[in-house]
């Protein structure tokens, strides 16, 4: 009877032990001290027109959680001094080694927090963000992401204005600007089919319409085909222009039109490169997508927003939303933005 017992105890002390191990291999530890990211190296940021296509690089390291795990990351920039209390999205990617942009791209960007043709102090730092896992809302999932931020470096920016072109009769102080100082001209406009417009170069004086399809000199007034928001680009060299319907608008079972079109539109901030909505919710599902289709469409989470991403879950209340479109070329699956989203 005895040898018999210990044999048994034996089996079941073998089988716990398996199950153990099993369990174990299994398991995600995060490190006592898990390790930030860092920025290694920052490039040269007094930024020039004439070298608008040189692609600059930020290089660091990733995060070091003590696991193997896919991280998203996060070049930001603020005034120096200022904690990051209000800071710009600069660069966002998978990895932290190589952070690349062109100039014309990061000038455009830090030219919506700091002025032009003069020195300012900015701080940058990389943020990480880490899902484990998704549904629970546990600390680590996509609920309640885990949250690494390098130490801040400090490094003295010059930005450049750029040439612009100013719309006169659209009812609206707007302009589209031109990156590059080329004469390719380009921005988000708001335009009311009442109200033709002609653009103005304040620097030369020299004012441009239609002539037909074409831009011309002391041309026209050009008219939109219907009221809304439109991506306006205008060649003085080569003497075209172009209006494309640019309406980022949200849609779901929490707005008023629920899934169906026509969503509810958001208007473009110029002095911030964001769009933004103030709006009553029901308890339900939103999603961002451009002019009532599904295209192009984005969801998924705050710092996070993919093409295709999955529906935005909301409690009943009135919200102000801000979108920050990052990729307006983003595919299906890529990152194309971020948003915030704040109750009344």
């Amino acid at each position: 009877m005895n040898k018999n017992l210990f044999k048994y105890i034996a089996f079941i002390g073998l089988l716990g032990l398996l199950f153990s191990c099993e369990k174990d291999e299994t398991k995600v530890v995060m490190a006592t001290s898990p390790v930030a990211p860092t920025i290694k190296t920052m490039p040269d940021l007094t930024l020039q027109r004439t070298k608008g296509n040189t692609v600059l690089e930020f290089t660091g390291t990733d995060v070091d959680p003590g696991f193997t795990a896919s991280a998203n990351y996060f070049l930001e920039a603020c005034a120096a001094g200022t904690k990051f209390a209000d800071p710009i999205a600069v660069i966002s990617d998978i990895q932290a080694g190589s952070l690349k942009i062109t100039v014309s791209d990061l000038n455009g960007i830090l030219l919506k927090k700091f002025p032009a043709d003069q020195v300012s102090s900015v701080d940058f730092r990389i943020r990480s963000v880490l899902v484990v896992d998704a549904g629970t809302g546990a600390l680590g999932t996509s609920t309640n992401p885990l949250a690494y931020i390098s130490e801040t470096k400090t490094a003295n920016v010059t930005v450049y204005g750029l040439p612009r072109l100013d719309l006169v009769g659209s009812g609206l102080t707007q302009k589209i600007e031109s990156a590059l100082g080329d004469g390719k001209y380009t921005g988000y406009v708001k335009l009311d089919v009442a109200k033709p417009f002609t653009l103005k170069d304040p620097d030369t004086n020299v004012s441009y319409g239609a002539s037909g399809t074409a831009l011309a000199v002391n041309g026209t007034g050009i008219t939109a085909s219907a009221n809304g928001w439109y991506k306006f680009t205008a060649d003085t060299k080569a003497l075209t222009f172009s209006l494309e319907s640019y309406m980022i608008g949200l849609v779901g079972s929490a707005t008023p039109n629920g899934w169906d079109s026509p969503d509810q539109k958001m208007d473009y901030d110029a002095a911030t490169g964001t769009w933004k909505i103030t709006i009553d919710l029901v308890a339900g599902d939103i999603k961002f997508r451009l002019n009532d289709g599904w295209a192009w469409n984005l969801g998924g989470t705050t710092d996070k927003l993919t093409v295709d991403g999955s529906n935005i879950t909301v409690a009943a209340g009135k919200y102000t939303i801000v979108l920050t479109i990052t990729n307006p070329n983003a595919i299906k699956g890529e990152v194309g933005g971020t948003y915030t989203i704040t109750k009344n």
